[in-house]
């Protein structure tokens, strides 16, 4: 991929720490997939695996998101930290990332169960009563169409403003 430079440098966030902070704590990503030359974009919620610098992210087995990632497995996302318009100066308060990697489903039981931990501990203030009602028995990771997906991040960058 051709690597550009950022026009404005004094709004580049290059500090891991930082782009690490912003991703844990987004909430959800907007994802650009692709196959052939069809675009496709969705928004998902996530959780974020610092030890693995990995995404989780929980959907359907089969579907058009399911379709483009088999055929092909890179994406493109952002995660948008979002501080609100400053009214009157026209301008924006933000913190963001844009990421680069492979999309792959998860097919070990246990990296499922991770998975769905690290997913719930990232979105959810108390994840142990939603893992009780939902995730309680391993027949439910192979039942009812669920899929479990890794991004494992190869580049990231970072850009901030205000």
């Amino acid at each position: 991929m051709t690597t550009y430079h950022m026009n404005k440098k004094d709004c580049s966030v290059s500090d891991q720490h930082v782009l690490m902070e912003i991703l844990a704590a987004g909430k959800y990503t907007m994802l650009s997939l692709c196959r052939g030359t069809e675009p496709y974009v969705v928004t998902m919620n996530y959780g974020f695996d610092r030890e693995k610098n990995a995404l989780y992210f929980h959907t359907s087995e089969k579907g058009l998101k399911m379709e483009f990632i088999k055929e092909n497995p890179r994406v493109c996302g952002t995660v948008i930290e979002d501080r609100g318009y400053m009214m009157g100066k026209c301008d924006h308060a933000y913190r963001s990332v844009v990421f680069w990697g492979n999309l792959v489903p998860v097919e070990e039981m246990a990296e499922k169960k991770h998975g769905m931990d690290v997913l719930l501990h990232h979105l959810e203030d108390n994840p142990a009563p939603l893992k009780e009602r939902l995730l309680k028995d391993d027949r439910i990771y192979t039942k009812r169409n669920m899929a479990v997906l890794r991004l494992d991040i190869t580049e990231i960058t970072g850009k901030q403003g205000s």
